[in-house]
C-alpha cells in the first residue's frame, strides 16, 4: 500500500505464510466474518419493496468502497504512528483475505472420514462448506463436490486475494473479498436473490475475471513438476469445457483441476429440493475417490507458488 515494489512482495510472503501458520483462528477477530454481519443487516433493510435491483447495485459497490476507505484511512493513520505498526497490520489484514490453510483444512475434514468408510460424517463436512444438499450423496459424489470446492476456490480464496494485493495492498485485498462475499451470499438466481444480488455477483465476475484465467494457467504450469498429473491435454479440454460452466470464471480452475486428474467434475446438483444440472467439464478417465481430494489440494498449492513464483521472478528481472 505505502511500499516500495521489494517491500510489497515480502508483506505478500509473510502474509501466506501467517496464514498457512494460523489460518483463520476463531478468538481473532476476522474482517470477513464482520462483512458477513453487515451484509445480512443490510440484506434485511434493503431486500424487500420496489428496486430491489438498484438497491443491490448501491450495496455492490458501497461496501467494497467503504471497506476500501476505511482500511486505507486505519492503515495511513498506523504507517504515520509507526511504519512497522503499520506493515504488521497490513500483514495480518492481508493474510484474512486469503485461506490456504481454511481451505485445505475443510478438504480434509472431509477426506479422513470418506477413507475411514464413515460416509454419513464425509457428507455432513461436505454440507458445511457447499450449497447443495449433501444428506443422500454417494461416496464419488461427495468427492466431486470437494474438488469443485476446492478448484472454485483456489481462485475465490487464494489468487485474487493476492493478485489484488499486489496491485493495492490490504485495501483492495480486503475490497475484493467484500464483493466475494456479498456475491457468495446473495449473489443466487433463486426468487430472493435474482434482483437483489444481482449487482454482485455481476460485480464478482467482473473482478475474478483476469485471476481464474491466471489460476487455471498456474495449476497446468505446477503440473509439469507433479507427477500423476494428465497435463497432455488439459489445456484443450480446458479451453473447450470452462465456457460450458454458469459462472464466466469457476470453468477455468474446475475444468483444468478435472483435466489435470483425469476425472470429470459437474452433474446434477440439487439446491433447496430443486434439481440443478451442471455442464460436465473433464474426460472420465478415473473414477471420483478420495484419493482426488488430495490431489486437488496439490493443485491447489501449486497454482499459488506458481502464481508468488511467478511475481517474485518479475520483480526480480525488473530491478
Amino acid at each position: 500500500m505505502f511500499l516500495f515494489a521489494e517491500q510489497t512482495a515480502l508483506l505478500i510472503l509473510l502474509s501466506v505464510l501467517l496464514d498457512l501458520a494460523i489460518g483463520d483462528p476463531r478468538r481473532i477477530p476476522h474482517p470477513v466474518v464482520l462483512f458477513g454481519k453487515l451484509i445480512s443487516i443490510m440484506e434485511k433493510v434493503w431486500n424487500k419493496g420496489n428496486r430491489k435491483k438498484f438497491k443491490g447495485i448501491i450495496l455492490a459497490f458501497l461496501l467494497p468502497l467503504s471497506v476500501f476507505i476505511c482500511s486505507y484511512i486505519l492503515l495511513k493513520l498506523l504507517y504515520s504512528t509507526h511504519f512497522f505498526l503499520g506493515w504488521i497490520f497490513e500483514v495480518y489484514l492481508i493474510s484474512t483475505t486469503i485461506a490456504i490453510k481454511g481451505l485445505r483444512d475443510a478438504a480434509i475434514e472431509i477426506y479422513k472420514p470418506l477413507i475411514a468408510g464413515d460416509l454419513t460424517e464425509a457428507r455432513k463436512k461436505l454440507g458445511f462448506i457447499v450449497g447443495r444438499e449433501t444428506v443422500h450423496l454417494p461416496s464419488s459424489e461427495v468427492v466431486r463436490g470437494t474438488v469443485e470446492t476446492v478448484a472454485e476456490n483456489t481462485v475465490d480464496a487464494i489468487i485474487s486475494p493476492l493478485f489484488f494485493a499486489i496491485i493495492g495492498g490490504a485495501p483492495l485485498a480486503l475490497a475484493y473479498r467484500a464483493v466475494n462475499t456479498l456475491d457468495s451470499m446473495v449473489g443466487y438466481k433463486n426468487e430472493r436473490y435474482i434482483d437483489f444480488g444481482y449487482g454482485s455477483a455481476r460485480l464478482d465476475d467482473v473482478l475474478n475475471c483476469i485471476p481464474a484465467r491466471i489460476c487455471a494457467a498456474c495449476m497446468w504450469i505446477s503440473s509439469l513438476f507433479l507427477k500423476q498429473m494428465r497435463k497432455a491435454h488439459a489445456i484443450h479440454i480446458t479451453k473447450r469445457d470452462a465456457p460450458k460452466h454458469p459462472s464466466p470464471n469457476s470453468g477455468w480452475p474446475e475444468a483444468m483441476t478435472a483435466s489435470l486428474l483425469g476425472v470429470q467434475l459437474g452433474g446434477i446438483n440439487i439446491y433447496g429440493g430443486a434439481i440443478s444440472k451442471r455442464a460436465k467439464l473433464g474426460e472420465p478417465l478415473e473414477p471420483l475417490t478420495s484419493i482426488h481430494i488430495k490431489k486437488a489440494i496439490t493443485i491447489m498449492n501449486g497454482a499459488w507458488i506458481i502464481f508468488l513464483s511467478v511475481y517474485f521472478i518479475i520483480l526480480a528481472i525488473g530491478r
